[in-house]
C-alpha cells in the first residue's frame, strides 16, 4: 500500500476556528481526554476535506485509520457545529440596515443530489394528479433540494435557508420559510429586496421584472412599454449580481455540487459552508 501526503487549500486558522468548536462540542458532551479515535485538529481536517474536496467517506475513513461508521459519524459532527454558527435572518437584516445597504438579492438555488425515493401526486396543472418524485426539480431536470439564499448587492452570500424538496418552486419555498414578512419589513426600513421573476407578487418591498400579459389576458401579446423594458434591464443587471453567491459557494465547496448523504442535510451542509466562507472574506463584504 501506498501513502502520501497532501494539502489541502484551506486557510490554517479556519481549520483552527473549527477544531475549537469540536472541542468545546466534546466538552460539553462530557468526552474523556483520549476516548476519541482522532484529535479535534484531525477530526476538523477530516471534515473540511470533505467539504472542500468531496472525497468518498470510505478514503476518509482510511486515511484517517478508523471505521466508515465513525467516519460518517464524525463528519456529520463537524457539520453540525459549523452549521449551527450560521446567520439567523433578523441579524442579517439588521446588520445589513446598520451598514447602510439599499439593496440586497434573494434568488432560490438547486443542490443537486444523488436519485432520492419518494413520490408526491400532484395538485396543479395539466397533469394534476399524477404521481412526481417529490425531490425532482423539472426546471433543472435534476433531483436535489431547494434553497433560497439572501446576497449582498455584490453577490456575496448572507443567509441560506433549510431545504425543501426540488418539486417546490422559489415563490412557494420563501412563503414556507416565512421570508416574506422580515424582507418586507426591512424593505420599509429602506433596504429593498431584488428578486427575478419566479417571486412575482410575492410582497411589497420584493421588487421583481415586470411580466409579459399571460395567456387568458386581454393584452397577451403585446410587448412591455419602452419604460417597463429599461426598468427589466437594469433590474436585472442587479440581480444578477445574486447568482455569483451560489456560484461562489458552490465551486469552493465541492460537497454541495452534488450531495451523497441525505437530502435532509442538504441545510446543515450548506450553512456550514456559509460559515466557512463568511470566515475566508471576514470585513471584505
Amino acid at each position: 500500500m501506498i501513502t502520501h501526503t497532501a494539502t489541502l487549500d484551506v486557510a490554517r486558522p479556519i481549520g483552527q476556528y473549527l477544531a475549537q468548536l469540536l472541542a468545546d462540542e466534546r466538552a460539553r458532551r462530557g468526552t474523556r481526554t483520549g476516548r476519541r479515535a482522532l484529535s479535534v485538529w484531525r477530526h476538523a481536517v477530516l471534515v473540511l476535506r470533505w467539504l472542500r474536496q468531496a472525497p468518498p467517506v470510505r478514503a476518509l475513513a482510511l486515511d484517517n485509520g478508523i471505521s466508515v461508521a465513525t467516519a460518517y459519524r464524525y463528519l456529520h459532527e463537524g457539520i453540525t457545529v459549523l452549521a449551527v454558527e450560521a446567520p439567523d435572518l433578523p441579524e442579517v437584516l439588521a446588520q445589513r440596515l446598520a451598514a447602510g445597504d439599499t439593496h440586497v438579492i434573494l434568488d432560490g438555488t438547486l443542490i443537486r443530489t444523488t436519485r432520492v425515493a419518494g413520490k408526491i401526486r400532484k395538485t396543479r396543472g395539466r397533469t394534476a394528479g399524477t404521481l412526481v418524485h417529490r425531490w425532482y426539480s423539472g426546471k433543472h431536470r435534476a433531483f436535489g433540494g431547494n434553497i433560497q439564499f439572501l446576497a449582498t448587492a455584490g453577490g456575496f452570500p448572507l443567509w441560506c435557508s433549510d431545504p425543501l424538496p426540488g418539486t417546490v418552486n422559489d415563490l412557494t419555498a420563501a412563503r414556507t420559510h416565512g421570508l416574506i414578512g422580515p424582507l418586507c419589513a426591512a424593505a420599509a426600513q429602506g433596504l429593498t429586496v431584488l428578486a427575478d421573476k419566479a417571486y412575482h407578487a410575492a410582497g411589497i418591498g420584493i421588487r421583481t421584472p415586470f411580466k409579459t400579459a399571460p395567456g387568458n389576458h386581454p393584452l397577451q401579446g403585446h410587448p412591455l412599454h419602452i419604460d417597463q423594458r429599461t426598468h427589466n434591464t437594469l433590474h436585472n443587471s442587479l440581480r444578477a449580481l445574486g447568482e455569483r453567491a451560489a456560484a461562489l459557494l458552490k465551486t469552493r465547496w465541492k460537497a454541495l455540487q452534488r450531495v451523497t448523504l441525505s437530502p435532509s442535510h442538504i441545510g446543515t451542509i450548506i450553512k456550514a459552508a456559509l460559515v466557512l466562507t463568511q470566515l475566508e472574506h471576514q470585513g471584505r463584504y
